[in-house]
């Protein structure tokens, strides 16, 4: 007898499951949560557990594959052609777009980069996130450049502007307020000097291994309980350039309850001793905050009323309640999102990606091989497709991998309507003689710019004659083919016969060129961490750096140089 499990409504169960599981977890289903559903859906199957998940593991996985290599929106076209109904009950179930906030007055919102570098897409999140909800609520971001870490993370001049100028993009508009926190250390130094004297804080010379040795044994340091004045004196001989302690020596720390469960929170670090150069104030200052505590106090100065950052920054809100509640200060709501890992480009980081640009590796911060905002845009993509992505993802707080694909078809959505076609012909062409007799029906060819969108207008080719060359990809020669906007053609002995103009049977269409209508081109297709430069052919015409086309049967492309002998250069973007 068949198990129940092999019944066409359970499998078909299994597999509509799996699809909105993929969907409600952007490409990262479980395995767990199909089961459930399966469980509440058919109760009578519990028993069978065993031969379920035998069954559901490889419908999970085939639908994470499906979602992370062809994107959200082609599960939810096959919802809406399996099973219309499950994608209905998900559409009511989950709120599309970012939740609400906890509203008060007036929404206060900030994006706080390092400037160590420009913005990578992961930076895009905390832009964009936070760019959405003031325009729900008609609020505020505050642009703030953490810059006060110059020994780890030190700052690159530059990289301030580019920010600046890559979040205007992002946005399509400036930010409300821009601060730098290296020209606001005297309130930092201030409110510093206010804690040691209120005995919020004290000034700690253990070293680094000692105090971890008594932090985690919750044992109290031997300097938390000098009196304030000690501490005091201390303080103004961390600042002070002869009084003879080195980066190191000492560290202010927060008071705060030894036995806390974590211990990351016991007196945590609030400021150190910093020698190294600044590139906006130089040496001006010794003593500098550490980000939680800058970050804490620049807050609650700024009236920042939200805060969204990553889940991993959680005991950083931890640190930053305990001052805020020795100060009598209301700390900002808070909410939380998890990793999102893009399998085109694994784990990446800002100090890692310098360090390969100046070994070599890669051309400078936009090379198309990259995560970062500047490489973007080099290739091609709209800020509106990033805005898209970011919003579907929202808040969720679970770790995802998701594939570049998904950005893609944001993108394709986007840019498709307004990007003109036109063909290139790569370097791996055979030049064909084509024979019209008296087949020419026109003067020129008027081939559309765009299939779709008639107001672009149309690619106007001259007419050939009878014998001219034509460039057509060498594997898509065949016995008979039919040559894009133009003629059905048989192909025999290096010459192509015309077969008729309108389409009559299902031959395969290949795009191709006139040989006297074209010029150089190099398209550069980023593949993992190589570059495959193509050189060939792109019909003649008016072209503009910074121009994303449609290569026929190729993808989308931008131009990046127009060289003197009008040798164009493009960098792939997609499919």
């Amino acid at each position: 007898m068949p198990s129940p499990v092999d019944q066409p409504e359970i499998v078909k169960a299994i597999r509509t499951f799996s699809l909105q599981n993929a969907l409600e977890y952007e490409g990262a289903g479980e395995m767990k949560s199909v089961l459930g559903r399966i469980f509440g859906a058919h109760p009578n199957l519990k028993p069978h557990a065993r031969e379920l998940v035998s069954q559901i593991q490889p419908a999970v996985e085939e639908a994470n594959k499906i979602a992370n290599e062809k994107g959200l929106d082609h599960i939810r076209q096959l919802l809406s052609e399996e099973a219309p109904e499950a994608l209905e009950k998900r559409v009511k179930e989950r709120r599309e777009g970012l939740k609400p906030l906890e509203k008060t007055d007036k929404v206060i919102l900030r994006f706080a980069p390092n400037p160590n570098g420009p913005m990578t897409l992961g930076h895009s999140r905390g832009v964009i996130i936070n760019s959405e909800y003031s325009k729900m609520y008609d609020g505020e971001v505050i642009l703030r450049f953490d810059d006060t870490d110059t020994k780890r993370k030190p700052p690159e001049i530059w990289a301030y502007k580019q920010i600046e100028e890559e979040y205007e993009w992002l946005t399509g508009k400036t930010p409300e307020r821009i601060v730098f926190a290296s020209d606001r250390m005297e309130i930092y130094l201030q409110h510093a000097e206010e804690d040691i004297l209120k005995q919020n804080s004290y000034v700690c010379t253990c070293t680094a291994e000692e105090f971890k040795i008594l932090r985690d044994s919750k044992e109290t340091c031997p300097c938390r309980n000098l009196d304030a004045s000690t501490h005091h004196e201390r303080w103004n001989r961390m600042n002070d350039p002869n009084g003879g302690w080195d980066d190191g020596a000492a560290v202010v720390r927060i008071k705060t309850d030894l036995s806390l469960p974590n211990p990351a929170l016991r007196d945590w670090p609030a400021l150190r001793i910093q020698t190294s150069e600044h590139p906006r104030v130089g040496t001006t200052y010794r003593v500098w905050p550490l980000l939680d505590y800058q970050s804490a106090i620049e807050d609650y100065l700024q009236g920042v009323t939200h805060i969204i950052r990553g889940k991993d920054l959680m005991d950083s809100t931890r640190k930053q309640t305990l001052l805020y509640e020795l100060r009598g200060w209301k700390y900002p709501e808070t909410m939380y999102w998890g990793r999102v890992k893009v399998h085109e480009f694994g784990g990446f980081s800002t100090s890692g990606m310098k360090a390969d640009i100046l070994d070599g590796k890669f051309t400078g911060w936009n090379d198309p091989r990259l995560p970062t905002i500047a490489a973007l845009r080099e290739r091609g993509f709209s800020p509106d497709a990033l805005r898209a992505f970011w919003i579907e993802l929202g808040l969720n707080q679970k770790d995802i991998s998701v594939s570049m694909k998904s950005i893609e078809s944001h993108n394709s959505k986007v840019i498709e309507k307004t990007t003109r076609r036109v063909s290139f012909v790569s370097g791996k062409h055979t030049t064909l003689t084509l024979n019209m007799g008296e087949k020419w029906p026109t003067e020129e060819l008027l081939i559309p710019s765009h299939p779709d969108n008639s107001a672009m207008g149309n690619r106007i080719w001259p007419a050939p004659k009878d014998g001219d060359k034509i460039l057509v990809e060498t594997e898509d020669i065949s016995d008979e083919f039919r040559l894009k906007e133009f003629s059905n053609v048989n192909w025999s002995n290096e010459i192509l016969e015309t077969d008729g103009f309108q389409r009559s049977d299902r031959r395969p269409i290949v795009h191709w060129l006139l040989k006297d209508h074209v010029q150089p081109a190099t398209l550069s297709i980023p593949e993992g961490d190589e570059i495959n430069n193509q050189k060939g052919m792109i019909e003649l015409g008016k072209y503009t750096v910074g121009d994303v086309l449609q290569l026929e049967r190729v993808g989308f492309a931008r131009i990046t140089e127009i060289s003197e002998n009008s040798e164009i250069k493009l960098v792939y973007l997609h499919e």
